[in-house]
């Protein structure tokens, strides 16, 4: 069996102690309680205050938890609703439109796969849920970019690759390209991320009218796009992602967009 990281045991009890009982705690009773020498615990203390996860006060000299532990706590429960509320919505998307549906959120630089429904067909499909896509050259990541300022972000800062000869790197270009999302509500990749593989997405928000996710479908070229135009993707399925889209934002509170 492998052995835990003694440091970390201790970092992990410690946030505890502080999420229990009194609001603030001092050093020595921090020490006191886990049984830590003071240098053990104001070292422990001091790494959780620098990645933000506890916070000191000026005045007392008290510590407390911090926004960091929060925002993630909230993360976790954004994503846990955001699936439950999506989980039918998805699975009739992906029977309407015979493709593979998937929802994602903004995860560091990308988009964290959270839910993945596959192709309503016989063929052999890997399910993607963990998975991380581009945040610029993915249907999901620029709906994703174009209405979350902290993943446009994300975007405009990071090196925007080249997957294909397709891929939209400039960053000028990148911008007009989310003026148009934003515009018509749905962003499409056709080719950008994958040789023959085309997605279309579109935003997801939540009660307070906050972009949370976005759900699409992907599939071949072929399926996805219209029979006259090769870049141009198919009426009906802008319209099915975006209705799943809408759907699962009322679940959420959002009201009407």
């Amino acid at each position: 069996m492998a052995r835990n990281i003694q440091s970390l045991e201790r970092a992990a009890a410690m946030l505890r102690l502080l999420a229990g009982g009194e609001r603030r705690l001092g050093l020595s009773d921090i020490a006191s309680s886990l049984g830590l020498a003071k240098g053990t615990a104001h070292g422990i203390l001091r790494t959780l205050q620098q990645e933000g996860f506890v916070e000191q006060d000026d005045a007392s000299g008290r510590y407390q938890l911090g926004a960091e532990l929060l925002r993630l706590g909230t993360t976790y429960l954004d994503v846990h609703e955001l699936r439950a509320r999506a989980l039918v919505w998805t699975d009739d998307l992906a029977r309407s439109s015979g493709e593979s549906v998937h929802l994602g959120v903004l995860h560091q630089q990308g988009v964290l796969i959270v839910h993945h429904v596959f192709r309503p067909d016989d063929s052999r499909q890997v399910l993607e849920i963990g998975a991380m896509q581009p945040l610029h050259s993915t249907a999901l990541g620029k709906v994703l970019s174009a209405y979350d300022p902290v993943a446009h972000s994300e975007a405009v800062e990071s090196d925007r690759k080249p997957y294909t000869d397709r891929t939209i790197c400039d960053l000028d270009s990148f911008e007009q390209l989310l003026d148009v999302t934003r515009a018509r509500g749905y962003a499409a990749d056709v080719e950008e991320t994958w040789e023959g593989v085309a997605s279309v997405a579109a935003p997801i928000h939540d009660r307070r009218r906050m972009p949370v996710g976005a759900v699409g479908i992907t599939g071949a070229v072929e399926r996805l796009c219209r029979d006259d135009d090769k870049g141009a993707l198919r009426p009906e399925l802008i319209a099915a992602v975006r209705d799943c889209a809408r759907a699962v934002s009322r679940d959420l509170g959002a009201g009407r967009f």
